[in-house]
Parts: C-alpha cells; sequence; structure tokens
C-alpha cells in the first residue's frame, strides 16, 4: 500500500512542476510585472518533485521522512505564492484555482504519507 502512495506521489509531483514551469513562462510572456512572485513560485513548486525523487533513494526511513517533510514545506511555500499571484490580479481565478486544486492535492498526499511514516 505505502509503495503505491509513493508512486502516485512521484507522479502527480512530476506533473505539477511541468505545469508550474509552463504556467511561469506563460507569466513571464504576459510581462506581469511581479517576475519576483513568479521566480518564487518556480522555485518552490519544482523543488516539490525534486525533493519527492530525492526521497527514492533515501538512505534511511528518517532520512525519507525529511525529504517528504521538506516537499510538504516547499508545497505548503508554493500554496503562499499561488495565493500572492492571484491577489495581484496575476492570475485569474480559473488559473488559480486550476493550480491551487493541484498543489493541494499534493499537499494532502505529502501529510498521509508523512503520517503514515511516523506512526509506522
Amino acid at each position: 500500500m505505502m509503495e503505491r502512495q509513493e508512486n502516485v506521489v512521484v507522479k502527480k509531483s512530476e506533473e505539477f512542476a511541468d505545469r508550474i514551469i509552463r504556467m511561469c513562462k506563460y507569466l513571464g510572456r504576459r510581462k506581469t510585472g511581479d517576475t519576483d512572485a513568479i521566480k518564487q513560485v518556480y522555485r518552490s513548486g519544482t523543488s516539490i518533485g525534486a525533493n519527492i525523487a530525492e526521497s527514492q533513494y533515501a538512505q534511511s526511513r528518517p532520512d525519507f521522512l525529511t525529504k517528504l517533510t521538506i516537499a510538504l514545506k516547499e508545497a505548503n511555500e508554493t500554496r503562499f505564492w499561488i495565493g500572492r499571484l492571484y491577489a495581484g490580479g496575476i492570475l485569474t481565478e480559473k488559473e488559480y484555482e486550476s493550480i491551487n486544486t493541484d498543489n493541494e492535492e499534493i499537499i494532502k498526499l505529502l501529510i498521509s504519507i508523512t503520517k503514515t511514516i511516523k506512526t509506522t
């Protein structure tokens, strides 16, 4: 059961990173003016998947938990930056809801996985 969850979160985090990259390229072409927020969401949004990928080759169970906890923190930071882009009028409501829904799904998966690791 745990292996299946890990694979789902790996796949979703890769797809999310790809979406973040496309979104940031699109926003950059629109010349929104808030390049700092775009850079931050790019960094944190792609870092989620990078940390999950690192966790797949963790040296120990505590190392595995640490990598996934870092991924969760990055997902929370991404939530913040997506919210700022929406509040600043850079993302439309539809764009915000779409990307935020994907991020929230990853957050829920990471919370579930990390809770399971801590209790087993």
